[in-house]
């Protein structure tokens, strides 16, 4: 049984991989996936410029151009990586200043004294500004506003840049789970998650498609003649799988030669080529914050993504012996495909549910743990235990497949019946 096994193994797994589509399908996921990780690169190379400095004109007629341009350097500093803008005091008409700002995307600002509001000032831009941008703009504004009124009550500049000195907070987090639950964070782990989601749906295809090939072709008559529905079976779960597997392994390697060609371009520094706000936003998130949650899981994840990939094996081998054709197994996969988009969306709303009993419970649910169960932790709302809660739901429903599932596998490898598939099921379960 063994031998025979390994064998329709073997023949299975070099039929999916000994292919011209999978050699030219992961030279494209190599291209797409270095791509990816490098557009900003590639951007510039054709003529895009992430780091490409703001130039802002200033029609002062208030004479607080010197205070402008300190203030603009104190609030940029806060934001390491973005590029200060470079400011000009403007001497032309105001009509000629709209003219460069259509023309060459400038911005201008008009600063006025006022009576009642000690200054007010016009923002102008041929679109609409970044939120960093903007922010500092009014943030500098409102700073020369206080200057004036502080100025008004006889206070010096040097007690105001005292009066502004901001407090050293030093923040305390007790719960070493808690991470604040942002865009950035249901982000990065919607892109680890995305392809899963991609693994698992291309492994229920897969099953399907080789099964229903083998009975569309008669074929399987004649391997069901000299091996057992058990060991056929058997034999394209554990092919499917394997091929899976590597088709991932293959997929961290592309993304580990992105990540080494971006560090060969950016000199080092991974984020050096992502400037101006998208630079600003990725030093106030710190990657190492999921990737140190990532790595302390490793192992309970990686022992729930193989049972995931082998209950969705078994069920899509269950569902596909009832089946004749590929359009009856469409009909049929059907819940497993509302099953996996379920997991993948609750997953990429993890934070709108944050710290509720029922993503919690969600969680635990085989079939949907392992595309939530990662977010869920990396956001604190689960522990190791609730992934191990996690891995004890899915060994019971592979066991429950398992048992029932070659019931219905022995008695529909054979049928070739396409009418009343879900009533064959139930008629094979209580006949045997």
């Amino acid at each position: 049984m063994n031998s025979k096994l390994w064998f329709l193994t073997k023949m299975s797994l070099r039929k999916k991989i000994k292919t011209k589509w999978f050699l030219i399908a992961n030279i494209i996921f190599l291209i797409v996936i270095a791509g990816l990780i490098n557009i900003d690169n590639i951007i510039k190379f054709f003529g895009g410029d992430f780091n490409e400095t703001t130039e802002i004109l200033v029609i002062d007629n208030a004479s607080l151009y010197d205070e402008f341009v300190n203030n603009y350097d104190v609030s940029s500093n806060y934001f390491s990586d973005y590029d200060k803008a470079n400011i000009v005091l403007y001497d032309k008409t105001y009509d000629e200043a709209l003219e460069e700002v259509k023309e060459d995307d400038k911005v201008l600002i008009v600063i006025d004294l006022d009576d009642d509001n000690y200054l007010t000032a016009k923002v102008v831009s041929n679109k609409s500004l970044g939120t960093i941008s903007d922010t500092l703009i009014h943030t500098t504004l409102n700073a020369v506003r206080s200057e004036l009124v502080l100025r008004d009550y006889n206070i010096t500049y040097d007690m105001y840049l005292n009066v502004n000195v901001p407090v050293e907070v030093e923040n305390v987090v007790l719960d070493d789970n808690n991470i604040e639950d942002n865009v950035i964070v249901s982000t990065v782990m919607e892109i680890i998650t995305l392809p899963l989601f991609m693994l698992i749906l291309f492994l229920v295809q897969m099953i399907g498609a080789e099964v229903n090939e083998e009975k569309s072709t008669k074929s399987m008559e004649i391997i069901i003649s000299n091996v057992s529905p058990q060991t056929h079976f058997i034999s394209k779960v554990i092919s499917a799988n394997t091929f899976v597997i590597i088709q991932g392994l293959l997929l961290i390697i592309y993304a580990v030669i992105g990540v080494g060609i971006r560090f060969i371009l950016c000199g080092g520094d991974l984020f050096g080529g992502v400037g101006g706000e998208v630079g600003a936003i990725l030093d106030a998130f710190s990657v190492d914050t999921i990737v140190n949650s990532l790595v302390i899981m490793l192992p309970i994840l990686i022992v729930i993504l193989l049972l995931t990939f082998f209950a969705y094996s078994l069920l899509a081998g269950i569902l596909a012996s009832m089946t004749t054709n590929l359009e009856d197994f469409q009909q049929l996969q059907t819940p497993i495909m509302i099953v996996l988009l379920v997991g993948f969306y609750l997953s990429t709303m993890a934070g709108i549910f944050k710290g509720s009993i029922f993503i919690k419970i969600m969680s635990y649910i085989p079939l949907i743990s392992s595309l939530l169960s990662p977010t869920l932790y990396v956001m604190g709302d689960v522990g190791i235990f609730d992934l191990c809660i996690s891995v004890l739901f899915l060994v019971l429903l592979i066991y429950i497949l398992i048992k029932y599932g070659l019931k219905i596998y022995k008695a529909g490898i054979l049928n070739y019946s396409g009418v009343g598939l879900w009533k064959k099921m139930l008629k094979a379960l209580k006949e045997r």
